[in-house]
């Protein structure tokens, strides 16, 4: 197995391979394509394609609504390829509004309209909408895929790979990690090493592999390949990038941060975290821990980086469209019922180190990781089953 993405031979991006991978050979079923939009009325006749700041949307027209347009339905078994836009939520994974326009203008809802009547459905957007749709794919029965943030590397590289190795690989590592009790990450920062120790008790690991077959309603999220866990509990300090010149470091108790302390920076970042803490605990509450697997380039965008072998990421919010427990009814306000990922990768946070990752299973502590390279136990179980 190659671990040098830059040595990775990519093959060219194919709709039909990434749909019939990841969906399954069509059988007629109706298909749409969603986006966000901060005017969502801008989708009539196309007229967000003029906005240079809507790249992301740009992208759902070009490669998925006109793949399927031109040729591409028919192809692949599908019917209808329509188009929709709804308005941007302002967060990764907040609810949706239910409002939504089609390209002639038309006001429709999503519920009536939309989740009802297509049985795949791809989200392609600004903010993650995998937990709303999840949410929303058990209710209507749909299938359907996330894909925020698309970039042009992410459609050469995360989408042009062959999904059942990734899912085969995933397997790989899920079967290594599945039922630790805990995990340990140490953090280093000016000098200064933390550890944040997340609780896994015994729980059976999850992957996000990309295949969403039919029979079962699902969401799949698109590049996909991870490993991920609900954490039961979370105790101790990590360290937070809350933009490129501040640096907090969150104390964690009881599976929730409850405070935020500078390393250097905009206080008043921190003083508004804390402050947002005390207003809805929630906010903190700890929803995931996730491990990379592919071997793929940085992309600048969470939703593939998250997915490269070596990278980890800690989620705070909601975690139901994961199996969790933490549900939007739990949170203070709406705006805060948000799931948020935290990844630390060398391109995106250079100035954290990550010495060492420890698994804790069948009365073993095990390095996994560390400096944002998989450790030897990973290694062996990749190239054991390559």
């Amino acid at each position: 197995m190659e671990f040098d993405a830059s040595k990775r031979n990519f093959p060219p991006f194919s709709l039909k391979r990434l749909m019939e991978t990841s969906f399954g050979k069509g059988s007629g079923e109706r298909l749409c394509i969603l986006i966000d939009l901060p005017d969502p009325t801008e989708v009539k006749d196309f007229a967000f394609l003029d906005n240079p700041r809507l790249s992301i949307q740009n992208y759902g027209h070009k490669v998925f609504y006109q793949g399927f347009q031109n040729g591409g339905l028919e192809e692949m078994n599908y019917k209808d390829g329509d188009f929709f836009a709804y308005k941007e939520t302002g967060g990764s994974n907040l609810d949706m509004e239910d409002e939504c326009y089609d390209i002639n203008g038309n006001k429709l809802s999503l519920d009536k309209d939309i989740y009802p009547n297509y049985q795949v459905i791809l989200v392609v957007s600004t903010f993650s909408a995998t937990a709303p749709l999840t949410a929303k794919a058990k209710e209507f029965g749909f299938r359907g895929a996330t894909l925020h943030g698309l970039n042009q590397i992410i459609v050469d590289t995360g989408l042009s790979v062959n999904y059942q190795q990734v899912s085969d690989e995933a397997e790989l590592l899920r079967l290594g990690l599945t039922q630790a009790d805990w995990f340990e990450i140490d953090f280093e920062v000016e000098g200064v090493t933390t550890t944040l120790r997340l609780i896994t008790d015994g729980q059976e690991a999850q992957k996000s592999h990309g295949l969403c077959p039919p029979g079962k309603p699902d969401v799949a999220n698109l590049p996909a390949g991870e490993v991920y866990f609900v954490p039961e509990g979370a105790e101790g300090q990590f360290p937070f990038k809350y933009d490129e010149e501040t640096l907090g470091l969150l104390t964690v108790k009881d599976g929730k941060i409850v405070n935020s302390r500078l390393i250097y920076g905009d206080y008043a970042l921190i003083e508004e975290h804390n402050a947002k803490l005390v207003d809805d605990p929630m906010v903190g509450a700890i929803g995931e821990l996730g491990f990379g697997t592919q071997v793929l380039p940085f992309s600048g965008r969470d939703i593939q980086d998250e997915k490269i072998l070596g990278t980890i990421h800690v989620a705070t919010g909601r975690d139901d469209h994961l199996g969790g427990k933490l549900t939007p009814d739990m949170f203070k306000e709406h705006k805060n019922a948000s799931h948020d990922d935290v990844l630390y990768a060398p391109h995106k946070t250079p100035e954290v180190r990550v010495p060492e990752v420890r698994m804790r299973k069948g009365g073993e502590t095990t390095v996994i990781m560390g400096n944002y390279r998989p450790g030897k136990f990973m290694v062996d179980l990749l190239t054991a089953g390559s």
